[in-house]
């Protein structure tokens, strides 16, 4: 049995997460200034019997909250359960949706957010025995800082990239003989680019995973058969998570593109975004998590902004009753556009952009014209495949997905920006 699947059924990982939720409670309402107030006048008595109390009178806490909270109490906040000199790492978001969040963690609570990237790898059967290579900057993000000292921990071989360009990276990992790459889906890409670029021969690398986060491309289709093509022999695995909320989820061994959210570790639900109210199997909805052991910077009921697709059925294929996520992360509540009465999100045109093997990179441009959204997009080809009809099949697969007409411009090679951590391939004017 692989050790990232949680055998427990329903009932037994809601009654282990009401206990941590009990414990977690008790001690925020007694020391976090952000949380104290929100407990007592929810009504909640402790300790709850149920989770279903707790769902039904706990407030949400939304990212607008927080931002508020670190502006009156800069430059932390007041979402501390114990003195700020007892804690010891210090994240921030990327800050592609406003101004960065900034997070600080106790050991105790770091060492949790590691134990749930442990669940990751073993989901990937990542053991002593493999090399990992971490092609990331070493930033103030969260992410990977937390995987590597997971891979640690576990007895890996761990590979720093940092400070590298992607050529010596691509070298380094070769010659180290890693088995597992860490990176976002985009970076993933742009590395088997470049080794195309430079007559680096991927089928010597001895890459059999890459566990990609930071985006959601690993669950399109089209972006992981691109990936599976230009990586010969290797899987890839998604995985998401929120520097403010922590590692949430790993990707199903037997379904790809699927998630699970690591219960009981989290509470998770999906809710309509308008009304709140739960979604059923196979619905739709905005993902909401409490995590249960950051207790030190905690978020409960957190609306994280990210739309998913709860599956049909309660226990998985795999054998696991956590919840699980169709697709994975399918967009963001926030970077939807509507263009012309149709809903667009990011992973949409990503999967009709990465359909087109010959595309390197692209990007799209959201203007107003007439008062209305209006979409075009420049597309950058391979040199070796530039191809006068391309812009036409392009604009023909939009109209069939989407039923809309959107322009696309083809420019020449190395115009569009390359990126290493998340793509910011949406401009919006």
């Amino acid at each position: 049995m692989n050790q990232g699947i949680n055998q427990c059924d329903r009932e037994d990982l809601e009654s282990i997460a009401l206990l941590h939720l009990n414990k977690q409670l008790t001690i925020l309402s007694q020391s976090n200034p952000f949380y104290r107030d929100k407990i007592f006048a929810s009504g909640l008595r402790l300790p709850i019997v149920d989770l279903q109390a707790y769902l039904r009178q706990f407030p949400f806490t939304n990212k607008t909250e927080i931002e508020r909270d670190q502006q009156k109490y800069p430059p932390y906040g007041s979402n501390f359960t114990y003195p700020v000199a007892r804690y010891c790492r210090y994240s921030q978001t990327s800050g592609s949706t406003g101004k960065p969040l900034r997070w600080l963690d106790t050991e105790e609570s770091w060492q949790w957010m590691v134990e749930n990237w442990k669940h990751v790898f073993a989901a990937a059967d990542v053991t002593a025995k493999d090399s990992v290579f971490f092609a990331f900057s070493f930033g103030p993000f969260l992410g990977f800082w937390v995987a590597f000292d997971a891979a640690r921990q576990i007895g890996c071989l761990c590979i720093p990239g940092g400070a590298m360009n992607s050529v010596a990276r691509l070298h380094s990992l070769i010659e180290n003989k890693a088995s597992v790459l860490c990176c976002t889906p985009t970076y993933a890409l742009h590395l088997a680019n470049v080794a195309h670029a430079q007559n680096i021969d991927l089928s010597k690398a001895s890459v059999r995973a890459i566990i990609a986060a930071g985006e959601p491309g690993a669950s399109i289709p089209a972006s992981r058969a691109r990936l599976q093509e230009l990586w010969p022999g290797a899987r890839i695995y998604d995985h998401h998570g929120m520097t403010e909320i922590g590692p949430a989820s790993y990707e199903c061994p037997k379904r790809p593109g699927v998630l699970h959210i690591i219960e009981p570790e989290f509470i998770a639900e999906v809710i309509a975004q308008e009304s709140g109210e739960p979604v059923g199997h196979g619905g739709t909805g905005e993902l909401v998590l409490t995590n249960l052991g950051r207790v030190a910077s905690p978020l409960l009921r957190y609306r994280t902004g990210d739309i998913v697709k709860l599956a049909e059925k309660e226990v998985c294929e795999c054998g696991s009753s956590e919840m699980a996520l169709e697709g994975g992360i399918l967009g963001r509540c926030d970077d939807m556009v509507q263009i012309r009465g149709v809903n667009v999100y990011p992973g949409a045109v990503e999967q009709i952009i990465r359909a087109f093997p010959e595309i390197i990179e692209y990007q799209v441009e959201v203007f107003q014209q007439s008062d209305m959204n209006e979409m075009a997009i420049r597309v950058e080809p391979t040199p070796d495949h530039v191809d006068e009809k391309l812009s036409h099949r392009i604009e023909q697969a939009f109209k069939l997905n989407l039923s809309l007409r959107i322009p696309i411009e083809i420019v020449a090679p190395n115009t569009l920006p390359r990126f290493e951590m998340k793509a910011k391939r949406w401009v919006k004017k």
